[in-house]
């Protein structure tokens, strides 16, 4: 196991864990807002076990029948959990809908003490991954991820305190229809990103333009095509594309191409191949 791998497995441990607790504490206080949080805090978990299982799994070797290895099965998770987190968003909604028509009292000092619970939880496992956000953009999507969350808990810990005052059990379902609409809001890019790497788009953030430009501006370069670029997995890209040139030096000239994929576009996984002149799968190139 990777030295940095800990901070995954105790980050899914507790969160699964505080999941089934807020869950079952909504369910014996009635609380849609507890519930819906619950929803929310299950994000973690996938969130985190995407994160970590990107990390494994690039780590594993390829094989004969699977030369790209195993990478590509985290785009698979990432689409299956978004699913799953629109599924459970609209059966909390549903719930919420109905509890608008009909508010039932709520426990609103077991809201604030469980939401409290997990705010301090969500907190705790976001200063796990403060450390190294900067360097690894896993890390920075599960650091930012575990600091919302901590602030919706929050959130949650405040209604219940207002509904301690005022009774005004409505807020309970309000306040659970505002944590789908985030949680929905959160699981769309997730949704978009996933479905374009399942189909190889160029992962987000991968401007194909600039890469064409950069390789149309090294020296002797007359024409690139069969330019392609996509996710390997969640972590890594790859690129393939045709250089024509007229340059003596193509070994230069490839090692200069490799370079600007790695070192601008950080593209590490590239396939170039050289030609100097137009070929038949080409014409007009």
């Amino acid at each position: 196991m990777n030295i940095g791998d800990w901070r995954y497995a105790v980050g899914l441990l507790v969160n699964l864990a505080f999941v089934a607790v807020e869950f079952g504490a909504g369910v014996v206080s009635q609380s849609t807002a507890l519930m819906a949080d619950a929803g929310h805090n299950l994000s973690d978990v996938l969130g985190l076990a995407m994160a970590g299982g990107a990390a494994w799994l690039a780590r594993r070797a390829s094989a004969s029948h699977r030369t790209y290895g195993f990478g590509k099965a985290t785009v698979l998770a990432a689409l299956f959990n978004a699913l799953l987190l629109i599924f459970a968003c609209g059966a909390i909604a549903f719930e919420a809908v109905r509890r608008l028509n009909d508010p039932a009292p709520v426990g609103s000092t077991t809201v604030m003490v469980v939401a409290g619970i997990g705010f301090f939880i969500n907190l705790g496992t976001a200063l796990l991954f403060m450390k190294d956000q900067h360097k690894d953009l896993n890390v920075r999507g599960a650091y930012l991820h575990m600091m919302a969350d901590a602030a919706v808990s929050l959130g949650v810990v405040l209604v219940g305190a207002v509904m301690l005052v005022t009774n005004w059990a409505i807020l309970d379902p309000m306040v659970s229809i505002v944590i789908v609409i985030l949680i929905l809001l959160g699981t769309w890019g997730l949704l978009k990103d996933s479905v374009n790497l399942a189909l190889d788009a160029a992962p987000r953030g991968v401007d194909v333009a600039a890469i064409r430009a950069g390789f149309l501006a090294l020296p002797g370069v007359t024409a690139v095509h069969d330019l392609h670029v996509w996710g390997l997995s969640t972590t890594e890209t790859a690129l393939t594309a045709h250089l024509v040139h007229d340059r003596a030096d193509a070994d230069a000239l490839l090692c200069e191409a490799q370079a600007l994929a790695r070192t601008r576009f950080s593209i590490g996984h590239t396939t170039l191949q050289l030609e100097t002149g137009a070929l038949p799968d080409c014409p007009d190139c």
